[in-house]
């Protein structure tokens, strides 16, 4: 089978998406340092241990596997640390992806798609965002994945290596067969916060601002679930094989939810209550951020599978009762 290099296999979204081209048939292979990630989340083919900044394990690894595709996931995505330690990001994110272009650039490998982000986008100026919004980032985060789309660019018009860039919303929930899920250390998503706030395992969720300019007055997301984003990898794959130009997509369920919609779904899901208090709002949290992501829908087919957020809701408990106790 045709084997993929996943890098950052054992992470979060890694995993899934490992686990969607092995059900595509592909080989996925995955590379991790596991600073965040999980060697036992690593299921669907063969774990190789190293990190992006070692040029030399990842010619190793490359010769090895001569995989045909690379798969990019392997980044840091804390917002706030990129602000108190931006050297970290550029770092890893910036300079260890230019190791990783390179190394693929030396192995022969034309194609390549990076898990991007909505942050790259900054302050919206129209909800919801399409792709052609101005990427203006407001922090360090998303100024290295921008950076990184600039070098895809530049690396497709010198080399001819052909790139798909997929800009997330907010990735939740897990695997709908409970064999991978949603595991951070430190954890900073909603969702599996307010979930481990009702089975008593944290403090109470502290909700950051009730005064934004929205019905409820607290932050609206745009939650897409972590399996539909794994098949959108697979398409932009299989459309890169296709000879498709180098693109970028949004994914997002195109509508969104407020941080108190979460949480009454949460009990209506759950049967539980979340506690939560009320803290002041966050810098840079913009009220309202939602994605167009009807391109990706016309061009490759697309179909999310857990559009509504109940749905969603519920494969991210099950995980959290039968994963996490």
């Amino acid at each position: 089978m045709t084997s993929i290099l996943v890098t950052g296999g054992a992470g979060y979204i890694g995993s899934h998406a490992c686990k969607a081209l092995a059900a595509a048939g592909y080989t996925p292979v995955s590379y991790d340092n596991l600073v965040y990630g999980h060697r036992e989340a690593v299921r669907w083919g063969p774990f190789e241990h190293g990190d992006i900044a070692d040029p030399v394990r990842l010619a190793e690894v490359l010769h090895r596997h001569r995989p045909s595709a690379v798969m990019h996931f392997a980044a840091y995505a804390y917002v706030g640390e990129s602000v108190s330690d931006p050297a970290k990001y550029y770092r890893n994110n910036v300079a260890g992806t230019l190791n990783l272009l390179e190394a693929a650039r030396a192995f022969g490998i034309e194609r390549f798609i990076f898990s991007s982000t909505c942050a790259t986008y900054g302050e919206p100026q129209q909800v919801p965002i399409p792709e052609d919004h101005p990427q203006r980032p407001v922090n360090p985060y998303g100024t290295t994945k921008l950076m990184i789309e600039q070098m895809l660019r530049d690396f497709d018009q010198a080399y001819g290596l052909r790139s798909i860039a997929l800009r997330y919303f907010n990735a939740a929930g897990a695997d709908p067969e409970g064999e991978t899920g949603e595991d951070h250390d430190p954890e900073t998503h909603l969702i599996p916060l307010a979930l481990d706030a009702a089975l008593g395992r944290r403090p109470p969720l502290t909700v950051f601002g009730d005064d934004y300019p929205t019905p409820d007055g607290t932050c609206i997301r745009d939650y897409i679930h972590v399996t539909d984003l794994a098949q959108a990898h697979v398409l932009a794959l299989r459309a890169l094989e296709q000879g498709v130009a180098s693109t970028a997509y949004n994914l997002g369920n195109g509508q969104g939810f407020s941080v108190l919609e979460v949480i009454r779904a949460i009990r209506r899901v759950t049967g539980r209550e979340v506690p939560y208090t009320l803290g002041p709002r966050r810098p840079g949290d913009p009220p309202r951020l939602v994605g167009d992501a009807q391109r990706i829908v016309a061009e490759l087919g697309w179909q999310p599978q857990f559009a509504d957020l109940e749905g969603l809701l519920a494969t991210a408990w099950r995980w959290a009762c039968e994963r996490r106790s």
